[in-house]
């Protein structure tokens, strides 16, 4: 039988308040529990990025984190990242007409946020290194790195 405790943790800036089993995976917490469904089930396993949200400002595949580790973290996806879906990443995403089926594009976006809170001016090497860690069945890895490398020239992120 599983042990429920209560975790206190913060997503999208709101505070949360829920009685969970310790082992209980974030990405199921985010689906299940809080109906945030741009954060999406890829492999289940920290294979494929897919489900990436930002854990105090740092990329993290949520299918491996548990309620028990997120207690008093601030967390973000893809729904907080601006009301109306113009943070200056996304806004570069749709201008670039990036995503194909979509379905990796929020563990893309979570992620090369991610790159730029923690490096303003990252170079190619870095970004490739960053946006490998997410798997895009389409192929859109070309359009990211250039919509990135224009993004960066154009454009101040913070």
């Amino acid at each position: 039988m599983q042990s429920i405790k209560t975790y206190t943790f913060s997503i999208n800036n709101k505070s949360y308040s829920l009685e969970l089993p310790a082992d209980i995976p974030l990405l199921w917490i985010l689906r299940d529990h809080l109906k945030l469904s741009g954060t999406k089930y890829g492999c289940g396993v920290g294979q494929c990025g897919a489900c990436t949200v930002l854990i105090n400002d740092n990329a993290v595949f949520s299918c491996l984190v548990t309620a028990e580790q997120i207690n008093g973290k601030n967390i973000t996806t893809i729904e907080g990242l601006s009301d109306n879906g113009l943070h200056p990443v996304q806004q570069a995403w749709k201008d670039a007409n990036i995503p194909q089926c979509g379905y990796c594009q929020s563990g893309q976006i979570m992620t090369a946020v991610a790159l730029l809170m923690q490096q303003p001016k990252p170079d190619t090497d870095e970004v490739d290194r960053m946006m490998s860690t997410v798997l895009c069945r389409c192929g859109t890895y070309t359009r990211i790195r250039e919509t990135l490398t224009q993004l960066l020239k154009d454009k101040e992120i913070g």
